[in-house]
């Protein structure tokens, strides 16, 4: 009668260990990027859409006039691009320098959302249009409307954002693209001196021919 033993086998580690952990890097890797992307293209397209609109009175007659967000502020616009290169940069960069990256690219969005928010409400700059076209100072603006592109452009921003704070929780597991282009530290092995051809020995001068080298060339 055999006996059976209540100690446990031990078994051998496979990949399915750290599978979850590869995983979750290469799936916050993608949801980075796509934020981060859909984030600036989102802001860069709305901010160029009209934001408000209203009429001005010339000479007895409501003249319709619009702003886009470029005329009320710019700073969402470049606070994208800001956005775009920060997050292309985290692939260049690793360690201290990766989480800096990664907060500037939180910041940038951080910064577009407020903005483009700040702006919904803004009447100046279709002010200092009406002014511009009736040619009179004064000039003010009735029927003063605002859009929803502000807030559009403040989503576009929250996704940069979301793409940064996921920079800063998950960039250290994510690849560097300039990785494969440094040295791995190990040393080189040295070129060995090629000693100049025997004249006596017709075969040494035969290989140096080969080799592109002049044999009539001193040591």
């Amino acid at each position: 009668m055999g006996y059976v033993s209540a100690v446990p086998v031990p078994q051998p580690r496979t990949q399915a260990a750290v599978a979850p952990d590869a995983t979750g890097s290469r799936r916050s890797l993608a949801v980075g990027l796509l934020l981060g992307a859909l984030g600036a293209a989102v802001v860069l397209l709305a901010s160029g859409q009209t934001w408000a609109e209203g009429k001005a009175a010339v000479g007895g007659v409501a003249l319709p006039l619009t702003v886009d967000g470029q005329d009320v502020t710019g700073l969402p616009a470049a606070l994208a691009i800001v956005g775009l290169a920060a997050l292309v940069a985290v692939f260049a960069v690793r360690s201290a320098g990766r989480l800096l990256v990664a907060g500037l690219l939180a910041l940038s969005g951080l910064g577009a959302g407020v903005s483009a928010c700040l702006g919904a409400a803004d009447s100046a700059a279709l002010d200092e249009k009406a002014a511009q076209t009736t040619g009179d100072a004064s000039a003010t603006i009735d029927a003063l409307s605002h859009t929803a592109w502000p807030y559009v452009t403040a989503a576009g921003g929250l996704l940069i954002l979301l793409a940064g704070l996921l920079a800063l929780r998950y960039g250290k597991l994510w690849p560097t693209m300039s990785g494969r282009y440094e040295r791995d530290g190990t040393p080189r092995p040295r070129r060995t001196a090629r000693t100049a051809p025997d004249p006596d020995r017709p075969e040494d001068l035969w290989k140096a021919l080969d080799r592109g080298e002049d044999p009539t060339r001193e040591a």
